[in-house]
C-alpha cells in the first residue's frame, strides 16, 4: 500500500506500469460487478500504509498450515518434519487448491493482488483481463479471515475482534528466536496479516511483486 506514492518520486517507469496495471484491474472487476479502484496519493502514506516482503517458500509453508488445519490433521512446523513429510503435505495443497475456495491457496506467491472487497470466493478473471498474478484476484477481507482461522494452529492469539491480542501487534508474532517453532509460518502470517489491516482501512490492493 502506498505503492503508486513511492513510485511517482523514485521510479516514473514504474509508476506508468503499476497504475496501467491497476487500471486494468478495476476494469476487469468492474465486469465483475465488483466496484474498487487504487486509490490516488497525493500526500504521504501514513497509517494505512504496509510495506513487507519474505521468501515465496514461506508462503507455501504458510498454505500447509492452512491445508492441515483445515482437515484437521496435526499441525507441525515445517521445519520440523523431513522431507518426505512435506512433500506429501504439499501434495495436499495442490488437492485443496483444486477447490478454488480459498483465497491464500489460489493466489500466486510471485504476482497479483488483492483487493479490500469483502467477495466469497477467489475471482479468476480472463487472460484477456491481463491482469498480473494469472487473473487470479483475492480479497483482502476473506484473506484476512482465513489467517484468523489458523492462528490458533500458530499459537497466535487474536481477541474477539480478530486483533491481535497480549503484547500487540508484533510482539507475540515478530521477533522470534531461531529455535522457535513456527518462525517462518509466523513470519509470513505477520506481514500478510497487517498488509490485509492496512488493505481495508486504506482501500488500497495488496501487490504481490
Amino acid at each position: 500500500m502506498g505503492l503508486l506514492y513511492d513510485l511517482a518520486r523514485n521510479d516514473a517507469e514504474g509508476f506508468d506500469h503499476h497504475r496501467r496495471a491497476f487500471a486494468r484491474l478495476g476494469q476487469a472487476l468492474m465486469a465483475k460487478g465488483i466496484s474498487w479502484h487504487e486509490p490516488e496519493i497525493t500526500d504521504p502514506p501514513c497509517a494505512h500504509t504496509f510495506f513487507g516482503g519474505f521468501p515465496y517458500s514461506y508462503l507455501t509453508q504458510l498454505d500447509r498450515i492452512l491445508v492441515l488445519t483445515n482437515r484437521g490433521e496435526p499441525v507441525t512446523p515445517a521445519a520440523a518434519v523431513s522431507r518426505l513429510q512435506y512433500d506429501r503435505d504439499c501434495k495436499k495443497i495442490d488437492d485443496e487448491m483444486s477447490m478454488l475456495s480459498s483465497h491464500l491457496l489460489c493466489h500466486s506467491n510471485t504476482a497479483g493482488y488483492y483487493v479490500p472487497v469483502d467477495f466469497h470466493d477467489p475471482l479468476f478473471l480472463p487472460d484477456e483481463a491481463e491482469v498480473e498474478g494469472g487473473g487470479m484476484v483475492g480479497s483482502s477481507h476473506r484473506l484476512l479471515a482465513e489467517l484468523s482461522d489458523i492462528a490458533p494452529s500458530l499459537g497466535i492469539n487474536l481477541d474477539d475482534e480478530g486483533a491481535l491480542s497480549g503484547s500487540g501487534e508484533a510482539g507475540p508474532v515478530v521477533g522470534l528466536a531461531a529455535d522457535r517453532p513456527f518462525e517462518t509460518e509466523r513470519f509470513a502470517w505477520s506481514l500478510l496479516y497487517r498488509a490485509c489491516l492496512a488493505s481495508i482501512a486504506g482501500g488500497h490492493a495488496i501487490v504481490f511483486h
